[in-house]
């Protein structure tokens, strides 16, 4: 075999890993940039209302960043996972370089809590090691709150969520920016 056949098949084999290599950095440049529109959102549990100013994901970017690398959550915040469609039972949220312990409500597709779980931190470098937190229901929005909000408050499966361009939801009065 000639050099050049020998330096062309070299290049051949190392352009899959220049490749993953370039996709890892364009991840990370893009992960950092990632912007959340805030909106207002009331849960509505009983006769009682909790107003929060909630982050919402609505992009693959902004809901593969969520809540990672941050160290604290006020008090009256919290993170919407929104969907233009329902997803299945086994869809998952998973803890990985995120340092708060947290509560999520998984909403159905009239904004009623149909799930509530807690998640504890994962401080693994390796995302494998990770615990993911399965929905067991079908979701159209993921509400993140810091863990023992819900229960702190009396918040329970059935209570409504209602948010700022919210369509068709569950409540009485449509929330307002």
């Amino acid at each position: 075999m000639s050099e050049s056949v020998q330096r062309r098949g070299a290049g051949r084999r190392y352009w899959p890993v220049a490749a993953v290599w370039l996709m890892a950095v364009a991840m990370s440049v893009s992960a950092a940039s990632v912007t959340f529109e805030r909106v207002p959102l009331v849960i509505h549990a009983g006769a009682t209302q909790h107003r929060l100013t909630v982050e919402v994901a609505r992009t693959p970017a902004q809901r593969s960043r969520g809540l990672m690398a941050r160290d604290s959550l006020a008090d009256d915040a919290g993170m919407l996972f929104s969907y233009d469609r329902l997803q299945p039972p086994w869809g998952s949220f998973w803890m990985y370089r995120t340092r708060i312990a947290l509560d999520i409500a998984f909403l159905d597709a009239e904004g009623r809590i149909a799930a509530i779980h807690t998640m504890q931190p994962c401080d693994s470098s390796d995302p494998g090691d990770c615990p993911s937190t399965r929905a067991g229901v079908p979701y159209r929005a993921a509400l993140e709150v810091n863990a023992g909000y819900f229960a702190e408050r009396g918040i329970e499966i059935g209570d409504c969520v209602a948010w700022a361009g919210q369509d068709d939801g569950c409540a009485a009065e449509p929330v307002r920016d």
